[in-house]
């Protein structure tokens, strides 16, 4: 009976490799169902071979089981599928033909091993003038020598919360890659709103560029990288105005259409998403319709617009995937060159196990894209 119950629990578990996670609790344990997959199968696997030394509830329990170990088997299974077609479709998408250089885009044998690089040493550099914990960047210098592209990366947390050091794996990968990443840390609602943190990423640009011959940047090649609310940040800062220098954006499951998006709020078991808009924006839709519509990367996304990487899970509970969904169409109506990465399986903040299903392919779209526009 013991058995069974525990099969019961690994496979309601598993569903959420499948669908949308109810509750915030629940959106936490299905990024780890999805990226951290060979957890819960090892964890399956030893509870279907445990029936075997029972009698009782052993037909359930292993039917059940085997049931369990194919969902979870799911996102490999679909990562794989997606890996297949995902070089010779970034090549279609950048214009390019370089599907056969580099690393494969899934590989089940990295979900158990290690990156081999060793972490590369960040340092904390100020880019405003003030006191103020916000005005900061870290940076990850490219471990090849010479003048290298820049990536700007910036963090995630409902624009109230979070800060440079959040998920530094992939700062630390782009760096052994060969370009120096600035982490930056911009000013936080609601103390300040919306379009502050895009002048911070501005201001942080400059910076850089003033800095170029001590840091070693090829100024002639920036891209902004952000997650969720510091995608929105990225596309905003890289669509609004020409900025110097910039040769692309990359989209981590950002909301692209704020007026769209205060319209369909998320689940509030999982996040109150229109108190966090009107924190960020000063107010309601209603209150302040011009704050929505100004702040919608969207609205800017016009045939100037630089090349964008956008990557999304479809089951996010956070930042719906119809964002991006509304992005991918503008884009291709203003013939923007980009890429649209959709992962099924995946939820919000997917990314945070780079070995992970979702991890791997969308560290390769990456490493990808930044080679195509900063050549």
């Amino acid at each position: 009976m013991i058995r069974l119950t525990l099969i019961f629990i690994t496979f309601l578990v598993s569903l959420l490799a499948v669908f949308r996670a109810p509750t915030y609790h629940l959106w936490l344990l299905a990024i780890g169902v999805a990226e951290f997959a060979w957890v819960f199968i090892t964890i399956t696997f030893v509870l279907l071979v445990a029936g075997f030394l029972t009698a009782k509830y052993q037909l359930a329990g292993t039917m059940l089981g085997i049931i369990t170990l194919l969902i979870l088997l799911s996102p490999i299974f679909r990562a794989y599928i997606i890996a297949k077609d995902l070089p010779v479709a970034m090549d279609k998408a950048l214009g390019e033909n370089d599907h056969d250089s580099g690393t494969p885009p899934f590989s089940f044998l990295t979900m158990l091993t290690d990156y081999p690089q060793q972490p590369v040493a960040s340092k904390t550099l100020p880019y405003r003038k003030d006191d103020l914990p916000s005005s900061t960047l870290d940076f990850y210098p490219a471990q090849q020598a010479g003048l290298r592209p820049c990536v700007i990366v910036i963090h995630g947390g409902s624009w109230s919360s979070g800060d440079s050091k959040q998920l530094p794996e992939l700062n630390n990968y782009m760096a052994h890659a060969g370009y120096h990443v600035a982490s930056v840390n911009y000013r936080l609602a609601p103390a300040y709103r919306c379009p502050t943190p895009i002048e911070d990423v501005y201001a942080a640009l400059d910076y850089l560029r003033e800095h170029a011959t001590a840091l070693q940047i090829d100024t002639s090649n920036f891209v902004l990288l952000g997650r969720s609310a510091g995608a929105q940040i990225a596309l905003l800062a890289a669509y609004r105005q020409k900025v110097p220098g910039l040769k692309g954006v990359i989209d981590f499951y950002g909301p692209a259409d704020m007026v769209w998006g205060y319209s369909l709020p998320a689940n509030p078991w999982v996040m109150d998403s229109r108190k966090v808009l009107e924190n960020y924006l000063g107010g309601t839709y209603n209150a302040v319709p011009a704050n929505y519509a100004a702040s919608s990367p969207i609205e800017f996304a016009d045939r100037h617009a630089v090349p964008t990487l956008i990557i999304h899970g479809e089951n996010d509970v956070l930042v719906a995937y119809e964002h991006s969904i509304r992005l991918n169409k503008k884009l291709k109506v203003n013939g923007v060159k980009h890429f649209f990465l959709s992962l099924p399986w995946a939820t919000h903040g997917f990314d945070y196990n780079l070995k992970g299903p979702g991890g791997q392919l969308s560290t390769y779209a990456v490493e990808r894209f930044l080679r195509n526009v900063t050549r």
